[in-house]
């Protein structure tokens, strides 16, 4: 939001300077980001009239003017311009002027003539360019001699403000003006709206065909007005210090009252429509021609005007082109409505364009301004434009109701720290236009229309704070006691997980919960992702349901910057729905590797990283845990490089190699190894438990099992694991055969079993019991010992 000091100074004058205003209204929670001179300064420059204007002698180029500048004598100035002629009024720099750049004025000749000032356009004031080659032209009844910054109001400050969703009440000089007054307690004189006298008999007739979405619509007609009539200065100046261009009167005049009211107008040429005027729904596949001369195909979500023939214009967005006014137009109507915000939002992003209108309607419009609008645009057409106006022509729709809130006096104090009288609060409610009366314990108030985020108690307990001032609650009325708590035995800190990943090369990323659909389908197989009904873009139009989709898109950035070798990890949160319908976030720990397993170097070969070697990473990760690596199938991975991590019986995340159609289709030079485990995973931990070292002798025996090839070692381990004693210390593979001398479709792997007792030497006696325990028990998983 754009606008003037001054402007908003008619309504509600704090009297403070440009700086002491924008500390008020960004400690009120109005943020202001820019607050910028209307005029670069200078001075020592006044309206003056050309009297006289001569060829200069000896340049083709240049003229010798006679000027009166208000000093009670002609100057000579000798100018250049190729408008300047006599009668204009025009800005001029007498002598010791100082221009923009500190450029100073001098008298001086040229080409053998005195010139004793100079005759200036805009640029060489700094002001906005108005297009005009040469001097810049003043209103011909600008006072001879004043200063130009007084008659052009150049002393003032535009302010930018960032408004947030909630506060679409403060988009408007009355809205702005409003809340300055609560905020100072100082007069509030908001802008008069006169009732135009009917002189027309003329009426534009409005059916509302989506009452759910349009509310209300309020058209008039204004017969035989002067399309070509200038824009009055005065107007041109606020709209140029609001951000926005001057294109013709009646144009101006809709943003002028958008400005100044809040409400967005829309101005047709009435001999272009064609029986009523009709609020609906667009059919699917319908077009309109827009006035920023794109041409659309409108979907059914989008709310459209027509008439008889077909679409106007996009409700709240965009005119049409075909209904537009034109410097050829004698009828017009006037159009005010209320349209529903929901109606209005992600329609700018839908079609890919936005207006001023489109920002107001979809945070949410006065539903009781439209009336006022119409009438105050209808005295600013009859002032500039002429005509005759008509009888205004009304719709009704569904409106919203106005909302009962109340406030309870000691949850003011609790909340806030500090206490308020409850003639204060009532005095502050009531100049939010709240309309506050007295209950037992506390207020209650009514929700103005302008203001939709007043709904519960927390919010006029908001407004409170802000009108009262945050600078005066006491900062010790809001400090406490931090206590931190250790974390239990069982539970790992969360910043190991992170040292620990980097200790292995990986680099954390971030990326975003939102989601293109189709990586949900690609590497989830989620053919009914969570959908965004109002989403960022369309590439970000669902929720996550794994962290693969982002991993992957990070992979394709580096390798577009050609680094070769890439390995990310990142821990966020997942989304998905549960059975009953509700939607569940789960936090996981995903990882991606590519390219080669090592850095680059001349001790030894490259090679690429495999899923071996991802595999140590995750065992890594969950080391001391009872983990295990089951053949699986994901979606995301290839068929035979894929695994389930398995804790204590439960699959707690996968692992593998992506499957060769995504390094197709995604374009990946070569594979990709993935893993992705659920975080409550990795930050449990098994209790600490404390034993001696055992100062007698380890006993060793390796034992060789020859296997079907389809029985994993997992599952051989398994089988020895499960002899419990407290003999048995480390039982590991330490090497695998194949070849000459076993069967067809078999394998043998040799274990080492190391034995150590803390209280004494072990004997064969001790051993061999064990290790026939140990040997029945891999048979039962289909291993023979190898004699």
């Amino acid at each position: 939001m754009q606008f003037s000091y001054n402007w908003l100074k008619t309504q509600a004058d704090a009297n403070l300077s440009a700086d002491e205003f924008a500390h008020l209204l960004t400690m009120s929670g109005l943020e202001v980001e820019e607050a910028d001179k209307a005029a670069p300064e200078f001075s020592g420059v006044v309206v003056a009239e050309v009297k006289s204007v001569e060829k200069h002698p000896d340049a083709d180029r240049l003229n010798v003017t006679q000027v009166d500048a208000g000093t009670g004598e002609l100057i000579q100035i000798v100018c250049g311009a190729p408008n300047v002629r006599a009668g204009i009024k025009v800005p001029c720099a007498l002598p010791d002027a100082v221009l923009p750049g500190n450029f100073k004025i001098k008298p001086t000749k040229m080409r053998g003539q005195v010139s004793n000032g100079m005759l200036c356009s805009t640029n060489e004031l700094g002001l906005p360019d108005d297009g005009v080659d040469g001097l810049h032209i003043l209103p011909a009844d600008a006072p001879v001699g004043q200063n130009l910054r007084d008659y052009l109001d150049l002393d003032d400050t535009v302010f930018t403000l960032k408004i947030t969703p909630n506060r679409a009440d403060c988009l408007s000089i009355k809205g702005l003006a409003r809340e300055v007054a609560a905020l100072t307690q100082c007069a509030h004189t908001p802008v008069a709206v006169q009732t135009a006298a009917v002189q027309s008999s003329k009426i534009q007739p409005v059916r509302i065909d989506a009452p759910a979405d349009c509310g209300r619509f309020l058209s008039r007609v204004i017969e035989n007005v002067n399309a070509e009539a200038p824009t009055p200065d005065w107007l041109k100046q606020r709209l140029a210090r609001s951000g926005i261009r001057s294109i013709s009167a009646l144009v101006d005049i809709g943003n002028y009252v958008m400005l100044e009211l809040g409400q967005p107008m829309h101005v047709f040429d009435a001999d272009k429509l064609s029986g009523s005027i009709i609020v609906r729904r667009a059919a699917e596949g319908e077009t309109l021609e827009c006035l920023n001369e794109k041409t659309v195909c409108l979907s059914e979500n989008t709310l459209v005007i027509a008439d008889e023939q077909g679409a106007l214009s996009m409700a709240g967005i965009m005119g049409g082109a075909a209904s537009a006014v034109s410097d050829g137009t004698k009828n017009i109507v006037l159009e005010a409505a209320w349209f529903a915000p929901e109606i209005i939002a992600g329609k700018s992003r839908q079609y890919g364009f936005g207006s001023d209108s489109s920002f107001r309607f979809e945070r949410g419009v006065d539903f009781e301004l439209q009336r006022d609008a119409i009438e105050r645009a209808s005295e600013l057409v009859l002032q500039i434009c002429g005509g005759a106006a008509g009888e205004i022509t009304e719709a009704v729709g569904k409106l919203p109701e106005r909302k009962t809130v109340a406030v309870r006096t000691a949850r003011v104090e609790k909340l806030l720290g500090v206490a308020v009288d409850e003639a204060r609060i009532e005095s502050i409610l009531a100049a939010l236009g709240l309309q506050p009366k007295k209950v037992s314990d506390g207020l209650q108030t009514t929700s103005p229309s302008f203001r939709y985020d007043i709904e519960i108690e927390a919010d006029l307990i908001e407004e409170i704070a802000r009108v009262y001032g945050y600078e005066n609650i006491p900062d010790d009325a809001t400090s406490g006691r931090l206590k931190m708590l250790a974390l239990p035995e069982t539970r790992r800190n969360r910043f190991v997980v992170y040292n620990q990943m980097a200790a292995r090369g990986y680099q954390e990323v971030v990326s975003y919960a939102f989601v293109d659909e189709q990586w949900e389908r690609d590497f989830a197989a989620n053919e009914n992702p969570i959908r965004l009904q109002n989403p960022l873009a369309a590439q970000y139009s669902v929720m996550r349901s794994t962290l693969i989709g982002g991993l992957v898109e990070i992979l394709q950035n580096n390798l577009n910057r050609k680094q070769n070798r890439v390995r990310v990890f990142e821990i966020a949160r997942v989304f998905s729905k549960g059975s009953d319908g509700r939607f569940v976030q789960n936090e996981r720990i995903g990882g991606l590797v590519y390219g080669s397993a090592d850095p680059e170097q001349w001790g030894e070969k490259t090679r690429a990283a495999d899923f071996y070697d991802v595999k140590g990473d995750v065992e890594d990760l969950l080391g001391g845990k009872n983990v295990s690596f089951v053949k699986a199938e994901h979606p995301a991975l290839h068929p035979g490089r894929t695994a389930e991590i398995v804790m204590d019986g439960h699959t707690v995340g996968f692992i593998g190699e992506l499957h060769p159609q995504w390094l197709q289709k995604y374009d990946l030079p070569q594979a990709a190894l993935v893993f992705e485990i659920d975080m409550a995973a990795v930050l449990g931990k098994e209790k600490t438990v404390y034993r001696p070292v055992s100062k007698f002798q380890p006993v060793r025996r390796d034992l060789a099992f020859v296997l079907p090839e389809n029985v994993s070692h997992d599952a051989l381990l398994g089988a020895l694991n499960s002899v419990k004693s407290s003999l048995v210390q480390e039982i590991a593979v330490f090497d695998v055969y194949r070849g000459a001398g076993l069967p067809e479709g078999m394998k043998s792997i040799a274990v080492k079993v190391l034995l150590q007792d803390a209280e004494a030497t072990l004997t064969d006696e001790a051993v061999e019991p064990l290790i026939e325990k140990l040997v029945k028990s891999a048979e039962s998983a289909g291993a023979q010992l190898r004699r």
